[in-house]
């Protein structure tokens, strides 16, 4: 086919992997940037659980989509469609992007004036409007890998020697000939992958940007990086870049690129010291993540194991003996008791706070108290021990948690979560649409302002889309958050630039969506709000429900001469204690209906919030799901299970 006979300027390929809502809201700005160039879209979903498929379907029945029954990888998956593109120029674009209105036209008209482009990129900005220096990249050879992976590049991220990575000496507003595309953004000229062939498919993830963008250059062709349009690009959603895998995938992609590219001597040291770094990484990152985790309960329990001793050597001074071969076993029972309860209660959850730890302190308590009623005599040796320790506990914490909050601030502060401060932007009739999606996905609101984006402040709001900057500042605005069905994507990454502040976040609400998606880092990539599930998806709950679940489970087992006789189906009941203890089932889940596609995953339940056994409406049963999943509690799981205990032979 040549290029005359080409029916599309463009082919835009998609693949998607469980990012429902990103990959909605890129589409939307995908199809707003084909206005006015002759193009075509290819969804290559790989086997998402997520909705994504019926999403497509049912939004965008005019783009063309490949639902993959496995996942097959980056490269395999491009390569599917690829094979069916018949545009001019094939652009490969993550699904957590969003491209402005003139993107495309700007990029096809490059490449048109530059018969030598084989591939290009664009100015990639993360979702705080920060610049990603991985929007040009130098290739990765031994001596730059080395520069990499000891930290030399982060060092001197602007030297062209250290730097070369992201190639730090390149302006980023300036359009420059590079070495490496990044894949969030690949645009690539038809003929050209004719001739240096597609993506290779022994890269899984990660490496086959790089492999391809050399390929194109060894071709005869040259790679340009072209700042004169931006995207935003989320990066990291559908896959944690500070995990262990990430750290194996990654290296890993990179030896196989070395050994594919490289001479044999270079390609040996390329990967020796990617297997050093991998190790190294890996190593570090597992070390890191269990000091971070570890670090502090180990802190407390060393500290308050020192302080219940000291109070020992207290009661002795009047006189009062502890027999030492108890203590060596009472002393870190009853530490250790008080920690558990107070992690069970979420008193280890960051932003720290008092309330929970009291609690944590109560129910410890107890425990003691429990376990040491049962003791015979001899070891009951004082119980107001066990209340003054009770009281050096929560002395003990209160003393600790204020001094981490003045010592080290950020995530050890306490009550951090304080109400925000939102400004929406938009027309009267969407602001108030995504204010209503606010105030039921998000629990602490300071103040709500309206910024009009009609370029004239009407009697609602505060001012218009041209004063923005302003209202963040007088206002001490938290988060802004852009209606895009009356603001382009254009004028929303203009503002995210201009303000670009530690302190502002922005997210962005889709039309006809009940969600608003932003992201403020690599940590918190995919940061949404979606509306009535904030509760039910929360660490702490999920951990509840499944503590719930285990002791509805085993009370239900060790009760069973007595409780199977309540039962009609007898058979079903045990299978589904079994099912509840091993985690196949939960106590309690959704009603079963067909529209469950805004909420959170849990496991089927083998009971649910319905309270009869009356047909529901499809209406009725989201409804009584979204209130489940916005309020849930142990308490709420408890009233059902105590309401309904007698359906729990329940099938499927």
């Amino acid at each position: 086919m040549s290029i005359e006979q080409y029916p599309y300027k463009i082919s835009i390929i998609i693949v998607n992997y469980n990012v429902e809502y990103f990959l909605e809201q890129c589409l939307n700005s995908v199809k707003r940037a084909l206005q006015n160039v002759p193009g075509e879209v290819f969804v290559v979903d790989n086997n998402s659980i997520d909705n994504s498929v019926e999403m497509v379907r049912s939004k965008f029945p005019e783009y063309n989509l490949i639902a993959n029954k496995d996942n097959r990888g980056f490269s395999k998956a491009n390569n599917q469609a690829i094979e069916w593109a018949k545009g001019e120029y094939i652009l490969l674009l993550n699904p957590d992007t969003v491209v402005e209105e003139d993107t495309f036209e700007k990029v096809v008209r490059f490449m048109d004036d530059h018969p030598d482009a084989g591939g290009l990129g664009v100015r990639m900005l993360d979702g705080k409007g920060k610049f990603l220096p991985e929007s040009k990249r130098g290739l990765p050879t031994p001596l730059v890998a080395f520069y990499k992976i000891f930290g030399l590049s982060r060092i001197f991220p602007r030297s062209k020697r250290f730097g070369q990575y992201h190639l730090g000496h390149l302006s980023e507003f300036e359009t420059n000939e590079i070495e490496i595309l990044s894949g969030a953004f690949m645009l690539m000229r038809h003929e050209t992958l004719k001739k240096v062939g597609l993506l290779d498919e022994a890269f899984f993830m990660y490496g086959e940007d790089i492999d391809l963008s050399y390929r194109i250059i060894k071709g005869g062709y040259k790679n340009y990086y072209f700042p004169e349009t931006r995207i935003i690009h989320y990066k990291g959603e559908s896959t944690k870049k500070s995990s262990v895998n990430y750290v194996f995938v990654f290296y890993r992609a990179m030896v196989i690129f070395a050994e594919k590219h490289f001479s044999q001597k270079n390609a040996k040291l390329f990967s020796f010291l990617i297997n050093m770094a991998i190790y190294l990484r890996a190593g570090m990152a597992v070390f890191s993540r269990f000091i971070k985790r570890i670090l502090l309960p180990a802190t407390d329990f060393l500290l308050l194991l020192g302080g219940l001793y000291a109070l020992t050597h207290r009661w002795e001074i009047q006189n009062i003996d502890f027999p030492e071969d108890v203590l060596k076993i009472a002393l870190p029972f009853y530490t250790l008791s008080w920690l558990i309860a107070i992690f069970f209660n979420n008193g280890y959850n960051r932003p720290m706070k008092i309330l929970p730890i009291v609690k944590g302190i109560l129910w410890g308590t107890v425990l003691i108290l429990v376990f040491y009623a049962l003791l015979p005599k001899a070891y009951q040796f004082s119980r107001l021990f066990i209340l003054c320790g009770a009281t050096l506990v929560l002395a003990y914490f209160i003393i600790s948690r204020v001094f981490l909050h003045f010592a080290l601030g950020k995530s050890y502060r306490i009550f951090q979560d304080k109400a925000k401060r939102f400004a929406i932007v938009g027309s009267q009739e969407e602001t108030e649409r995504v204010h209503e999606i606010l105030k039921q996905s998000v629990s602490k609101i300071d103040s709500v302002a309206f910024v009009s984006s009609s370029g004239q402040k009407d009697d609602r709001s505060i001012g218009d889309v041209g004063q923005l900057d302003q209202v963040a500042y007088i206002h001490k605005i938290d988060e802004i958050i852009f209606c895009a069905k009356d603001i382009d994507a254009h004028t929303i990454i203009d503002w995210m630039s201009r303000i670009n502040s530690a302190k502002v976040d922005f997210k962005i609400a889709q039309p006809d969506s009940l969600y608003l998606i932003g992201s403020n880092s690599i940590d918190t990539a995919g940061d949404l709000y979606l509306i009535n599930i904030n509760s039910i998806s929360k660490p702490e709950n999920i951990r509840n429900k499944r503590t719930f679940d285990i002791l509805v489970a085993v009370i239900g087992l060790i009760s069973l001469p007595l409780s199977i006789w309540f039962y009609t189906d007898k058979g079903q009941f045990i299978r589904n204690l079994f099912s509840i203890l091993t985690g196949k089932k939960t106590c309690v889940g959704y009603v079963l209906s067909t529209t469950q596609r805004h909420l959170p995953k849990i496991k089927s339940g083998v009971l649910h919030p319905a309270a009869s056994e009356l047909e529901l409406s499809e209406n009725h049963a989201d409804k009584l799901n979204l209130i489940y999943a916005r309020d849930y509690s142990i308490q709420k799981d408890l009233s059902i299970l105590i309401r309904m205990w007698k359906k729990m032979d329940n099938r499927d």
